[in-house]
């Protein structure tokens, strides 16, 4: 294997050093592709993943015109700050989907539907109904708009901002914190927002059923609330249906510009 490495070494003279810069594009994708909405789905295995890393590693090296890697720096180092940098921008954008799956947490609680519960093999955790249904709902939205376009044009950023070889980590141009203050703190605001027609239409069936323990104590308003509560949120999701697509649409517009 050593012969075979130097004689390709002899016949491409720049052999090495795009070898060892394809080693660490590899693992800045890797860091990436773990943590980024949509790519991060496990419904995609892990071979599909390790393929797409390599296709893109191939396609990305030569655009780079690597040089000799520094002997002073530990390779092992490299690794590991590649991965964290592709695993911040990954990060960053997945926190835009938690706050519609905040949303939808929101409504399912409110609907009384807490107790149907299912397992989501992307977190290896229990999830509601709902939530799975609206984060879907909002994946899809985002392919639409042109997300993984913004994910991939933010991954090619990264290599001018902290190239290859680098060791500080430059926080300040790699992450708006401005935009990231502003996402992390939308997660309850966005979440109200998406849910807030249902909240709304609960609480007032909540003070009818409330009116009616009062006039008539004979009927068991403890129950009718678990018939009406799913069916009346489940009318008011199909109205209000398209006007979500519309906020969540204006939502992940409104975040382009943080990739």
């Amino acid at each position: 294997m050593d012969e075979l490495l130097r004689q390709i070494s002899l016949l491409f003279p720049d052999f090495a050093k795009y070898f060892s810069a394809g080693f660490i594009v590899f693992a800045r994708l890797l860091g990436f592709i773990r943590f980024a909405p949509v790519l991060n789905r496990k419904e995609f295995n892990t071979t599909v993943k390790l393929s797409l890393a390599l296709l893109l590693t191939l396609m990305i090296t030569p655009l780079m015109t690597p040089t000799s890697p520094p002997s002073s720096i530990s390779p092992m180092l490299l690794l590991l700050l590649n991965f964290a940098v592709g695993a911040i921008i990954g990060y960053i954008a997945q926190l835009i989907i938690l706050a519609i799956e905040a949303g939808g947490d929101m409504i399912n609680t409110q609907m009384g539907l807490s107790s149907a519960m299912v397992m989501d093999p992307t977190t290896n955790s229990q999830t509601s109904i709902l939530s799975r249904m609206i984060t879907l709902l909002a994946i899809c939205l985002f392919i639409q708009l042109g997300g993984l376009y913004w994910l991939f044009n933010a991954l090619l950023r990264s290599f001018e901002i902290f190239p290859i070889y680098a060791v500080n980590i430059p926080l300040e141009k790699i992450i708006n914190l401005d935009y990231l203050i502003k996402t992390t703190s939308n997660v309850l605001y966005v979440g109200l927002q998406i849910a807030s027609p249902i909240l709304l239409a609960t609480l007032g069936q909540d003070i009818i059923l409330g009116v009616i323990s009062k006039t008539a104590p004979q009927v068991n308003v403890f129950q009718l609330s678990f018939l009406f509560k799913p069916v009346f949120g489940a009318a008011i999701m199909i109205w209000i249906l398209p006007m979500l697509i519309d906020v969540i649409s204006d939502f992940f517009l409104s975040f382009a510009s943080i990739y």
